[in-house]
């Protein structure tokens, strides 16, 4: 079975196609370079050309800050890039797994969010990714949306890496504690991906659908940024731990609550059991 990877550069398509050897596929991972999911031709071509079994979109502009001022190459690549991998797979008759974040809601809910909560964005990043999701549904039959959150990895940018990068150059360190989330490592999201493929590729049962699936427990940033620079020091990474302070909260509205249900629902499995993945405690120390 081969499968086609978008975004392979990226912290999760890494974790994809580091996993795909374990797993009976081939896999055509491509970066941005490689192919450009704003130019639908460029799709087509390349899925003409692999004919594929089943897409793992892992491409997805990500700065949320930038988005704002940045916001036609965000919907470029978060609604329009979907969008077209949705309208190749239809012609090809094979699924479609994209990845999808909390932020296509406005965090204000105080207990973890459900699949059937109502989506609120407050920035353009999360408005851009909804209308993904949305472009993915209305074009699809067969889909995996899978909605995660605060996600980590050993290469390229995230909060992990930020915070020890910033542990040794600083004496001390401010960050916000007003956001409330479960880190989720890229290695489990990949994982859960490639297993969706197995069981496409085995003819097992697949109920179709939007899925939320995020690490546990649930932590603030601050709390968080502890955790790191306790295990790095641990490690041997730090010397010293900085002084850390709370700061006030960032000038683009984030979602405050980034909690959802942390399992995927057992009927895409089809047996009793939370394909959950614990990301707390140790497994910081995949750093």
């Amino acid at each position: 079975m081969t499968v086609l990877i978008t975004g392979a550069a990226g912290q999760l398509g890494t974790e994809l196609c580091l996993r795909s050897k374990a797993h009976a596929h081939s896999i055509v991972a491509v970066n941005h370079s490689e192919l450009d999911i704003t130019n639908e031709s460029s799709i087509n071509a390349l899925v003409a050309h692999v004919k594929p079994a089943a897409i793992i979109n892992a491409a997805a502009y990500t700065a949320v800050d930038r988005a704002e001022t940045d916001n036609a190459i965000a919907f470029a690549v978060n609604r329009d890039g979907p969008l077209y991998l949705a309208r190749a797979c239809a012609k090809a008759n094979i699924p479609l797994l994209h990845v999808s974040t909390d932020y296509v809601f406005d965090g204000k809910k105080p207990t973890p969010y459900l699949e059937t909560d109502t989506p609120n964005p407050q920035n353009v990043y999360g408005q851009s990714k909804l209308k993904g999701e949305i472009a993915v549904t209305t074009t699809l039959d067969k889909y995996i949306i899978l909605r995660t959150a605060w996600v980590f990895s050993a290469t390229g940018h995230n909060f992990v890496r930020t915070i020890l990068r910033l542990a040794k150059e600083r004496d001390e360190l401010s960050v916000v504690a007003d956001q409330t989330g479960a880190p989720t490592w890229a290695g489990d999201i990949a994982e859960i991906l490639l297993e969706i493929v197995d069981r496409i590729h085995q003819g097992k049962a697949v109920t179709w659908g939007l899925y939320h699936y995020t690490g546990s427990p649930a932590t603030t940033w601050h709390a968080f940024s502890e955790a790191i620079c306790e295990q790095a020091l641990e490690l041997g990474m730090l010397e010293k731990k900085p002084l850390s302070n709370l700061s006030a909260h960032l000038n683009i509205p984030r979602p405050p609550n980034a909690r959802k249900t942390a399992f995927l629902r057992v009927n895409i499995f089809k047996k009793n059991c939370a394909f959950r993945k614990q990301t707390g405690g140790k497994a910081y120390n995949k750093y």
